[in-house]
């Protein structure tokens, strides 16, 4: 083997470890304690600008009692929350879309729990479904396109591209089942999703999903059905 080829296999072979395809099916990464420094980088199969989406995913935490969390933080180089799904207490689920919020007001919640939420640019709308149950629609940054080369975090929520973590908004808990598409699904897709089933996932696919392990971070087998 060249000097040449050989580089090109180490660098393969890294960039393989640090972001390996795998099949997460029944699995979680769990989050046992509090820091700035323990989270979990997922790498989009999609890096086109997006003018609609839909996440869905499982989040099992007791944080709901006592402190606001980030649920699912996608930053890009000119917004921090250019996606945004956090937990404020006392307040509910918000979704940040390009900075602005919109926020579904909820009850606290320590069981796990499966959200979904999307948006579209050409309406603004912003739905949200937690347990297979929608909230009312709500509307936020009409006419906005979501911009490319994401830093996709879990565990933390950026304050800046791929950094600035807090310890006080970090999840302690499970999380799971994350995917996304660049479109809104629909209602019957999204019972779909909650179901179990799979709609090929065209942003993240947890069925093959490319992540990168962060600190104190571990996966088990899930505790929700």
């Amino acid at each position: 083997m060249t000097m040449e080829k050989l580089l090109c296999f180490l660098v393969l072979t890294s960039f393989s470890h640090a972001f390996g395809q795998t099949d997460m099916s029944t699995k979680a990464f769990v989050f046992p304690k509090e820091s700035d420094n323990s989270y979990v980088s997922l790498k989009a199969q999609s890096t086109k600008p997006l003018k609609a989406f839909t996440v869905c995913l499982h989040v099992y935490t007791e944080l709901s009692l006592t402190r606001g969390y980030s649920i699912f933080s996608y930053a890009t180089k000119q917004h921090s929350n250019e996606i945004l799904i956090f937990w404020s207490k006392g307040r509910g689920y918000t979704l940040t879309v390009g900075q602005p919020e919109v926020l579904f007001e909820t009850p606290e919640v320590t069981g796990p729990v499966h959200i979904c939420t999307s948006w579209e640019s050409a309406s603004g709308i912003v739905e949200f479904w937690l347990d297979g149950k929608p909230r009312a629609r709500k509307s936020l940054k009409k006419g906005y396109t979501v911009g490319t080369e994401a830093s996709i975090i879990l565990g933390q929520e950026q304050d800046s591209f791929g950094g600035s973590f807090e310890t006080n908004q970090s999840l302690v808990g499970d999380i799971g089942n994350v995917n996304m598409w660049d479109f809104v699904l629909s209602p019957d897709q999204i019972n779909t999703v909650y179901a179990g089933g799979t709609l090929s996932p065209s942003v993240l696919d947890w069925r093959a999903l490319k992540y990168e392990v962060h600190g104190e971070v571990y996966i088990k087998p899930q505790l929700w059905p």
